[in-house]
């Protein structure tokens, strides 16, 4: 039986969760895996809070030092969120040889370099399966049974809350502001929703997936973002009638020696497995050049589902003491491509007179823009609702065509552009 003295950072949902995992599956632990695990340090903010886990006396403190600087304490795990201080414990603890298991995918995707190599001098180990999709093993899964593979492309709806807010607003035909309301109210959305809805959540989660899949740095910097703010009930309704789902979806290709990489709302075909994952369940659509295409679906958040990560990656740290999992990068140079080919969603708001349409096909086509489809609605007395989808374009110049329509005085307003993935 091998005696392991854990530290746990945090005792929030997550690590409330983890806490409860290893004491109530302790003894499946110890059967399994030969493991003892004793959380012996617990860093709080607050020792004297009441807490709904019984912790035993000495073990909460509120001294990072008491645990970074203790050669007694074997692993520390992680669930404080944010940046700072985090990434400042991680390191020390790294540097100090003790190997860490953390669920923060912005310390991840920000100091990966950092990190690895602090793990990489003391020869710790560094596991964060959590940081990505909650209890969804993608990481592993990549990392451990994809090696054969040239991972070409991935598509993944990896945030939660943008999920349930889309799906709401999608089967019960409501706004935006009003879904997100209630989000918060029944805790799908924090009190501050912004990391969640604009984007920023999902872009440092596919920073890990695609450096982890493609095997090359892939930096938060290099990665387009845009949130769901302004996806209307409108929207959401035609991409109904023209047969797709609109989801936020992180993506990332790889052609040769070019990657892109972003995440923004998107129009799928209705027909697509993403199309039917629901509220705040997390999925993840990867193509190989070996295997073809494999779906991994789950919890993308919540106490349980994250700590069953977390624990997992526990037990593999202590298995693994002497030969910890590196994440190898190629060093052959990529670029990273920021015009990208897709089809594109355009509605507009244009002026209910003859010639209009001619001019609109007519700016499109100066910009190397083709149309596969244009459907009018809502006629009024002076304008009317334009939508196009468009064949495969650059990114750029479809930007271009609609900054062009922007200065002409027949179009009242360019109200969503979206791209779309077949």
């Amino acid at each position: 039986m091998k005696k392991i003295r854990l530290a746990l950072l945090g005792l929030g949902t997550i690590g409330s969760g983890v806490l409860k995992v290893l004491t109530e599956n302790g003894g499946m632990i110890r059967k399994r895996e030969g493991l003892d695990i004793e959380v012996v340090r617990i860093l709080v903010r607050d020792t004297s809070k009441k807490r709904s886990l019984p912790v035993a006396p000495g073990v909460l403190t509120c001294d990072a030092d008491s645990i970074l600087n203790d050669p007694d304490i074997d692993l520390v795990a992680e669930f404080m969120g944010g940046e700072a201080p985090a990434f400042e414990y991680l390191q020390k603890a790294l540097r100090s040889g003790k190997s860490v298991v953390t669920a923060n995918k912005e310390v991840i995707a920000k100091h990966w370099d950092e990190l690895e190599e602090a793990a990489k001098q003391s020869g710790a180990g560094l596991y964060f399966e959590a940081s990505v999709a909650g209890g969804i093993p993608i990481i592993k899964s990549i990392r451990r049974s994809l090696q054969g593979n040239h991972i070409q492309k991935l598509m993944g709806i990896i945030n939660g809350t943008t999920n349930y807010i889309l799906t709401r607003m999608s089967e019960e035909g409501k706004g935006f502001q009003e879904v997100l309301a209630d989000a918060k109210r029944l805790g799908y959305a924090e009190p501050d929703p912004t990391a969640d809805v604009e984007g920023y959540d999902a872009r440092f989660k596919l920073s890990i997936l695609s450096t982890i899949s493609f095997r090359n740095r892939i930096r938060t910097e290099d990665i387009y973002c845009e949130g769901i703010t302004g996806i209307t009930a409108d929207d959401i309704e035609y991409a109904k009638q023209l047969g797709y789902a609109i989801k936020l979806l992180a993506i990332a290709k790889k052609q040769g020696n070019v990657i892109e990489a972003r995440v923004h709302p998107t129009f799928i075909p209705l027909s697509h497995p993403l199309a039917a994952v629901r509220d705040a369940y997390n999925a993840i659509y990867i193509e190989g050049d070996i295997v073809g295409n494999l779906m991994f679906y789950g919890k993308g958040a919540g106490d349980y589902p994250t700590a069953s990560a977390l624990v997992s990656d526990i037990i593999t740290a202590c298995q693994n003491e002497g030969s910890h999992h590196r994440t190898k990068l190629d060093d052959d140079a990529v670029m990273i491509n920021k015009d990208w080919r897709d089809e594109y969603y355009v509605r507009m708001s244009v002026k209910d007179q003859p010639g209009v349409l001619a001019e609109i096909a007519g700016i499109f086509g100066q910009h190397g823009v083709s149309i596969e489809s244009m459907i009018q609605k809502n006629r009024g007395v002076d304008n009317a609702t334009l939508i196009f989808i468009t064949h495969e374009a650059n990114e750029k110049a479809i930007m271009r065509a609609i900054e062009e329509m922007k200065g002409s005085p027949s179009v009242s307003s360019v109200d969503n552009i979206i791209r779309v993935e077949r």
